[in-house]
């Protein structure tokens, strides 16, 4: 099996690509590291990308901007892809504000640009386009929520697992981030809808692991630790730390998006994420690395939480484990601190 994977050194990507060179697939990774440009040099994933150069058999990397459609298209002339998984992206709601433009072509147009040149050389490949809770924009504000000691959580009974995929997209307030990979998000859509193509939505929650180069604009888990074990001041930003994420890690992402591979659908939609038993708190959060790792985390509380944030976010899993019931969160919360911890703690040693 050929696949192509977008954001190569990613978080997702790179998991993807490890995942199915063990396999023994022929795996193609895109990646031009426009990370490093949108968070700097913290945001930098050539680490990743020189690890994967070193440890994968059957990998190959390709500096490609997904904007520039010649390159994207002369690429999908010359392979015949089974598999594209699409995880490139400005990953981040608060960074889009100050580049809109360049926000918008990364997450729409070099979304249409890798859909169409799939219609056109291979209409009949598998295309994954890893989406965002962030298309919902505050609508899951509007829910009733209960104040507890250390987090928000969903008043209704009937809301107890958390956000479907019913939740309306339009109507409320997004960030420019959240509107840009909705119009992605819409546009896969219509590709399988539309001309019946093999594709799938997924819509993350918070997406973590040990690979993820987290900073504070992006990457929940991954920044927040980060910041304990390097002494960095992590800044809470609204809601009394209260609010609420489910975390997943890319492992468990990877088992998803094999188990659509192997019955693909045309156009459909997936929330992803942690679900209720991988949900925390930042207030939470800070209380499990403190005592795992046996390390004080410094932070700072600004009132003013981030535009269009989240108070309480759980992904109801329960169309997707309906459509995919061999699929089930493996990785809990424990073991994803404990592995993200133990990388730190390593990449401090290195230092």
């Amino acid at each position: 099996m050929r696949i192509l994977v977008t954001g190569s050194s990613g978080l997702v990507g790179s998991e993807a690509c490890y995942h199915f060179c063990e396999k023994g697939c022929e795996v193609f990774g895109i990646d031009n590291n426009m990370r490093k440009l949108f968070f700097g040099r913290k945001g930098d994933t050539t680490w990743n990308l020189e690890r994967m150069n070193r440890e994968l058999k059957g990998f190959r990397h390709f500096d490609i901007d997904i904007r520039d459609f010649d390159k994207i298209e002369a690429l999908f002339k010359k392979y015949d892809f089974n598999v594209i998984i699409h995880c490139a992206a400005q990953p981040s709601h608060d960074k889009a504000r100050e580049i809109p433009i360049l926000d918008f072509e990364v997450n729409a147009n070099g979304t249409l640009n890798l859909l169409e040149a799939a219609r056109k050389h291979i209409p009949e490949s598998v295309f994954i386009f890893m989406s965002t809770n962030k298309v919902y924009g505050d609508a899951p504000n509007e829910l009733p929520f209960k104040e507890l000691e250390t987090r928000y959580d969903y008043a209704d009974p009937a809301d107890y697992n958390g956000i479907d995929e019913t939740c309306r997209i339009d109507r409320c307030l997004h960030s420019l981030f959240g509107a840009s990979k909705l119009s992605g998000d819409v546009m896969a859509q219509e590709y399988g809808r539309y001309f019946g193509m093999k594709v799938g939505i997924f819509r993350g929650g918070c997406l973590t692991g040990p690979r993820h180069s987290g900073v504070e604009l992006h990457g929940f888990l991954s920044y927040l630790v980060k910041a304990a074990m390097q002494g960095i001041t992590y800044t809470i930003f609204g809601y009394r730390g209260k609010q609420v994420r489910d975390n997943i890690h890319s492992r468990d992402i990877i088992q998803a998006l094999e188990r659509f591979i192997e019955n693909p659908l045309c156009g459909e939609v997936f929330n992803l994420g942690g679900g209720r038993e991988n949900s925390i708190s930042i207030l939470e959060a800070i209380a499990k690395i403190e005592d795992m790792a046996q390390t004080k985390v410094i932070y700072e509380y600004k009132d003013q939480n981030r535009v269009g944030d989240h108070i309480c976010y759980i992904s109801d899993l329960s169309k997707l484990k309906k459509q995919f019931p061999g699929w089930k969160i493996e990785t809990n919360l424990d073991l994803i601190f404990q592995e993200i911890i133990e990388f730190e703690r390593y990449e401090k040693n290195k230092r």
